[in-house]
């Protein structure tokens, strides 16, 4: 029997679908509100420029094209549920969760570097939006990993296909705020 949340539908949605929706609404408010207002302080102060100008590109660029390539792996693991094949999506699903940790590490690996080089959360406000942006991506990026991975286990049982494209809608969620993310803090210098 499954549960009754999977099987009921509000205005012509699966409950599920609705809620993931929900769920990015209200996280395009919140990354949304951020972002306008780092682009307002921004704007304001020419001295971000020479801030922003410590941030590594590169390791940006190769962060952006982890994701974009996890992104794929998902769509892939969604047609593959579609199809049925729960043990091909969680296998697709894992190697998604392994784009999150790549993501993750990386990004460690940078903040370390920039909090040694005296890059801190308090060392102007161009480092306090850079950490808080950064940081609460990061903090998606480790959810959606974490779901990710009860979701694959359940797939592999070809269980609950069904959620294996609400992980991807949010996964391409974040996604989506990385690719606002990376332009505003490691290309417009």
């Amino acid at each position: 029997m499954r549960p009754i949340a999977t099987t009921r539908s509000t205005a012509g949605l699966p409950t599920g679908l609705l809620a993931v929706w929900w769920v990015v609404v209200s996280e395009i408010v919140i990354f949304g509100g951020l972002l306008a207002s780092y682009i307002m302080h921004r704007l304001a102060h020419d001295a971000w420029t020479a801030e922003a100008a410590h941030t590594n590109t590169w390791i940006g660029a190769f962060n952006t094209f982890v994701l974009l390539t996890s992104s794929l792996t998902a769509v892939l693991a969604h047609q593959a549920a579609e199809q049925g094949n729960g043990r091909k999506a969680a296998r697709l699903l894992w190697m998604t969760v392994g784009g999150a940790v790549t993501f993750v590490t990386v990004k460690a690996i940078e903040w370390t570097t920039e909090i040694q080089a005296g890059y801190t959360l308090t060392s102007s406000t161009f480092w306090s939006f850079y950490y808080t942006a950064a940081g609460l991506h990061a903090l998606h990026v480790i959810a959606g990993a974490i779901i990710m991975i009860f979701v694959a286990t359940a797939a592999a049982k070809n269980r609950e296909l069904h959620r294996v494209e609400l992980i991807g809608i949010y996964w391409h969620f974040v996604d989506v705020v990385w690719i606002f993310l990376f332009p505003l803090l490691y290309i417009a210098k």
